[in-house]
């Protein structure tokens, strides 16, 4: 895991727009960040690649090299957080950030108290990842092993590959057994922040949990929508 930088965070903007991008760059300067702004795709993954940034803000629609392949290159050997930005808007482009490791995403246009708080939700979660581990609880039945620190899942020798969000979503179902968890309680104890109803990043990442236990094999238990209710982690026939 990236190491968190002591002093003030530090951010790497990456954004072609100049307007939006300095006004983000003095927004969050004035709000006790340190950061560094690149307006090319390239740049910014050299950057990332060579200096330690606690969240890196990122566009999709960038020149040089687009915001998905950057993050694509960058998770081959880095794991800090990243916030994608984007007007496009399509359920499509959310899905596939998620699926290459975003941690967030933010449709334009935001307020910059809105990018403060998500940015303050990572680094709550990051702090948390970094805590000595609790107690270890008895290993599930079904041998499903949860490694709190490199944040992953294995089922066997295969590893899920989850993103840290995915990992402390995952980790807080099966810690709760079979209790139904809602969504308000999964987004302030585990994303670290109120629910909104039209915020769609909860249901995204159950939606890339439930994708890659499957593609390791892992059947016994599945993250189910209980209606109305929330989410758990049961057994296929153990919820209507």
């Amino acid at each position: 895991m990236t190491p968190i930088t002591a002093g003030h965070p530090r951010i790497l903007s990456i954004e072609d727009d100049l307007v939006l991008g300095a006004y983000v760059h003095e927004h969050l300067g004035r709000c006790g960040f340190q950061v560094t702004w690149c307006q090319n795709g390239l740049e910014g993954l050299t950057i990332a690649r060579q200096q330690a940034f606690d969240v890196v803000l990122m566009d999709i629609l960038l020149p040089g090299l687009d915001g998905l392949n950057v993050l694509t290159q960058l998770r081959q050997s880095h794991s800090t957080p990243v916030v994608l930005m984007s007007a496009l808007g399509a359920e499509a482009d959310r899905i596939s950030g998620f699926r290459l490791g975003a941690d967030d995403y933010l449709p334009k246009p935001f307020s910059m108290v809105e990018l403060r708080v998500r940015i303050e939700a990572i680094l709550r979660r990051v702090a948390l990842d970094r805590r000595p581990a609790p107690a270890p609880i008895a290993p599930s039945a079904d041998n499903l092993r949860f490694d709190d620190e490199c944040c992953d899942v294995f089922y066997g020798e295969h590893a899920a590959g989850l993103t840290r969000s995915e990992y402390r979503l995952l980790e807080t179902l099966n810690r709760n057994g079979d209790e139904v968890l809602s969504k308000a309680f999964l987004y302030q104890h585990v994303l670290q922040r109120g629910y909104a109803p039209h915020d769609r990043s909860l249901d995204m990442h159950i939606s890339q949990i439930r994708r890659k236990l499957k593609a390791v094999g892992y059947l016994e238990r599945e993250v189910r929508t209980v209606w109305g209710k929330g989410y758990v982690l049961s057994a296929v026939d153990e919820v209507d």
